[in-house]
């Protein structure tokens, strides 16, 4: 073990330095998205619910682009369902991921939930415990990100046996690290520290919480008021209006954050009493009861986008500050919720990071 690094950051160095490299081109685009928790198609198959909209997007957006598909981990569940039972309702799915991969467009990481793959004889496509996305800026390390944390890593076979034969009779859903503050602080943090240690970009899934620029939706409104509050003494006429208006929706978006979160957890922060170094980015995940969040990637820049059907998205993405963008012939929306070039984050990497 290299000296000075603790078991985690050693784990994830040798993730970075032995994981399979993808050289971006000028051209290529990358979609990012994890946790699908694919099931059987019964009552309590998670990815159920997004079915259409899942499939949609993949092959009449992604596809049809020739974007690179990286399924950043906990695509099957099989810590309640067998493989061969989750291929046989999700066929079509798989024969989008078939058409990406015949195409060499596809990457499948292994997440805490489909980490048994590797005992599938005939499992059709290359499993990778990480991926490294080489730009032409600096270099984005894909990992599920549950290997921040020794319950997954040591103990993985113990909650496999609880949620198959404890939980899934019971008729109860995926529990996942996202419904724990508490963990889904500790794995974020530790992602958080080796990008900001090695001056890297680390886009991680598992905590079903989307981050950009080590930024959740919490924290991320409290700069956004911020900014707003500065802008507004300046501002005139509609400006003024437009600004205390947005401060004020802001400002109830919070309140329900705060009831939504344990008190414990609004105060923990990713970066302490420092200033945010945006090193953590988080692809959220593909099972959100009003959409899919997912990272979208390509040399120069890096957005995270979320797509809902017509009628079924989230509140805040209609107030009129988000551009939404139709899929044609679906009832599927996008829309970017955050946008950055990768030489600006590069420059605040190397001024916020490590002396």
């Amino acid at each position: 073990m290299a000296a000075g690094l603790t078991a985690t950051a050693q784990d994830l160095h040798q993730g970075f330095t032995k994981a399979e490299v993808l050289q971006l081109a000028p051209d290529d685009k990358v979609l990012i998205i994890s946790d699908f928790h694919m099931g059987n198609g019964g009552r309590s198959d998670d990815l159920l619910k997004n079915q259409e909209l899942i499939q949609d997007i993949l092959e009449k957006y992604y596809l049809s682009q020739n974007w690179y598909l990286v399924l950043n981990g906990d695509i099957e569940e099989l810590q309640r369902y067998s493989y061969t039972n989750i291929r046989t309702y999700w066929k079509r799915l798989y024969e989008l991921f078939d058409t990406f991969h015949e195409r060499g467009r596809f990457y499948k990481i292994l997440g805490n939930h489909d980490d048994d793959l590797i005992l599938e004889k005939h499992y059709p496509y290359p499993l990778l415990d990480s991926l490294r996305i080489e730009t032409p800026v600096l270099p984005i390390y894909v990992f599920h990100g549950h290997q921040g944390s020794k319950i997954y890593t040591h103990y993985n076979h113990i909650i496999r046996a609880g949620l198959r034969y404890l939980l899934k009779p019971l008729g109860i859903r995926n529990i996942s690290s996202g419904r724990s503050p508490r963990h889904r602080f500790a794995v974020e943090k530790k992602a958080y520290d080796y990008a900001r240690t090695n001056g890297i970009i680390a886009v991680i899934g598992h905590t079903h919480r989307p981050l950009f620029e080590s930024l959740g939706r919490f924290d991320y409104i409290k700069f956004e008021i911020e900014r707003l509050c500065r802008e507004y003494p300046l501002a005139t006429g509609e400006d003024r209006k437009r600004i205390a208006d947005e401060v004020l929706f802001l400002r109830i978006e919070l309140a329900k954050l705060k009831r939504s979160e344990r008190r414990t957890s609004i105060k923990e922060s990713l970066y302490g009493d420092e200033l945010p170094v945006p090193c953590l980015f988080n692809s959220g995940c593909a099972i959100g009861k009003k959409g899919v969040n997912a990272i979208e990637l390509d040399s120069t820049s890096i957005s995270l986008v979320y797509w809902f059907t017509e009628g079924k998205g989230k509140k805040f993405v209609h107030r009129g500050s988000y551009t939404i963008d139709i899929l044609e012939g679906t009832a599927q929306r996008r829309s970017v919720l955050n946008t950055d070039r990768l030489d600006y984050i590069k420059a605040k990497i190397e001024l916020l990071g490590n002396p």
